[in-house]
């Protein structure tokens, strides 16, 4: 399995956030992404498909705890041409959780994808994943993201745990 270390928090100052990623990036502008992830119930982990705006997809499961700040994510990903077909089948078997819809900006900084999201029914949030390599370890990743946490104004208070589905769902909501 593949693996980063992730961190998730609320934006309280987006704009903010835009500068300082749009500064901190290597190439490019931020480049827009529009998802809808659907999560499937499984005895462990995150199982969700993700659906572009292209038509394609992923099916992507993922372990990590929910805890605030940094955390080590260990994940795979399968590219799909038939999302439809895949959350039927997988409907199916392991039923629905629910769906979060979200648009991302994504900035690239050196190692770390930067995530500024802004996810239907719950706001605005920040999402690093500092993608490790393999002579890496977990601590390496958790220095490079409090760094950046300090350079986007990301403060302790604003971490948050689990996925945006729990909040969703602590909310009511299941986002289908």
């Amino acid at each position: 399995m593949r693996r980063n270390v992730e961190v998730k928090a609320r934006l309280r100052a987006p704009a903010a956030a835009r500068g300082a990623a749009e500064r901190l990036q290597e190439r490019g502008a931020g480049e827009v992404l529009v998802q809808a992830d659907t999560f499937f119930r499984v005895p462990r982990g995150r199982l969700k498909l993700r659906r572009r705006r292209d038509g394609g997809g992923e099916l992507i499961f993922y372990e990590r705890p929910d805890a605030a700040g940094p955390k080590l994510s260990c994940f795979s990903i399968t590219p799909t041409d038939d999302p439809d077909g895949l959350e039927a089948v997988l409907g199916q078997a392991l039923g629905i959780l629910g769906v979060v819809r979200k648009e991302r900006l994504l900035y690239l900084v050196g190692q770390t994808r930067v995530h500024l999201d802004s996810v239907e029914g719950l706001g605005d949030f920040l999402e690093l994943e500092v993608v490790l390599t393999e002579e890496q370890t977990v601590e390496d990743g958790e220095r490079v993201a409090r760094q950046l946490m300090k350079e986007l104004g990301i403060e302790e208070q604003d971490l948050i745990s689990g996925a945006y589905l729990d909040l969703l769902l602590a909310k009511g909501q299941s986002g289908s």
